[in-house]
């Protein structure tokens, strides 16, 4: 009687453990089962920006494409608003079985977590890349009244008069903001920000003389570039434009290592299986690398640029850091 209790007893531990592992191993066998096969219904590739803009341009190309290589529908969903936090929250709370996929840019995933206070996500925490997509390259520019042609001359412009020289830019805490306010630490002169609402607005405010200089898009700068009413004094990134061949970099302008693009890129929520990371990721590359795509990207102002998940992890950390830098002394803060 008492080793029929001892075996029961036993027992009555063993059962519900056996359980506990068949149900683990059953759920995991499931996920696996589903990433095999993925996708099986449409993706929803959300968007931090409206309909009509780049990055929404470069979503309607991209899209149509990966339908035809999935054999899924890629579904656009624009949710603007809060710089981006909005798309980045809704991803990074959703289930991560690759259904639902960000596009993101640099100020909504490297300055967004250090000037707001109460967001509810953690970009490294909450979010998995997949792969690097475009990048933009941007041009300090002046107006053609501006007697500075170089960077050294606006450099000693600046410092001769200090806090005269005004600058306008798409809004506060955006990338071209940001831009702007690194030259300025770099180059250790004072001028005057003055925001705008939109980067054309932006622009307007350079050709009409109300700022004398910007930092703006390819595709924002060029058409007064060419009418002679605006001028370009460099490039923003390490390497010089193709559109623009003979104006200089920053970089190689005295300001070493400056660096500043947009840069656009897929991310997933955190615990997406490894194997539809890579899915993606191959598929993406695949589109992206069409020239085709190359092409309508071009148009766009934008330079398709790739990565692996890794290579992506490392450029948000190491510009999450560059900015976090500048930001004790800025000490940008928004609610």
């Amino acid at each position: 009687m008492k080793q029929a209790q001892i075996f029961n007893h036993k027992y009555r531990i063993v059962w519900p453990l056996f359980f506990i592992f068949s149900f683990s191993f059953s759920f995991a066998a499931d996920l696996s089962n589903e990433a095999n096969h993925y996708p099986t219904k449409p993706i929803r590739l959300i968007l931090p920006f409206p309909a009509g803009g780049g990055t929404d341009n470069l979503a309607r190309i991209m899209a149509p494409k990966l339908h035809k290589l999935l054999g899924q529908p890629v579904i656009i969903d624009n949710r603007p608003g809060a710089s981006g936090n909005i798309a980045t929250e809704a991803v990074a709370k959703a289930n991560p079985d690759g259904y639902t996929v960000l596009m993101g840019y640099n100020s909504a995933l490297t300055f967004n977590p250090l000037i707001f206070q109460s967001l509810s996500f953690d970009i490294q925490k909450d979010l998995k890349p997949v792969s690097l997509l475009a990048t933009a390259k941007y041009f300090l520019v002046v107006n053609s009244s501006v007697p500075a042609k170089s960077v050294k001359e606006l450099i000693a412009l600046a410092k001769e008069k200090p806090g005269e020289l005004n600058y306008s830019s798409a809004g506060n805490g955006g990338t071209l903001h940001l831009a702007a306010e690194l030259f300025k630490f770099r180059s250790g002169t004072e001028i005057t920000h003055i925001p705008y609402k939109g980067g054309g607005p932006a622009t307007l405010g350079v050709l009409t003389g109300e700022v004398q200089m910007t930092f703006g898009s390819v595709t924002s700068v060029m058409p007064h570039i060419k009418t002679g009413k605006i001028r370009a004094i460099a490039a923003t990134s390490l390497t010089r434009s193709s559109v623009l061949p003979d104006v200089p970099t920053l970089n190689e302008s005295g300001l070493s290592g400056f660096n500043v693009t947009s840069w656009y890129g897929l991310l997933v929520p955190k615990n997406t299986p490894e194997m539809i990371v890579t899915k993606l990721e191959k598929a993406v590359h695949e589109v992206m690398e069409s020239s085709e795509v190359k092409e309508s990207m071009a148009k766009q102002g934008l330079d398709v640029t790739l990565s692996t998940p890794a290579e992506f992890d490392e450029i948000i950390k190491a510009e999450t850091i560059m900015w976090r830098e500048l930001n004790k002394k800025l000490k940008i803060t928004a609610n």
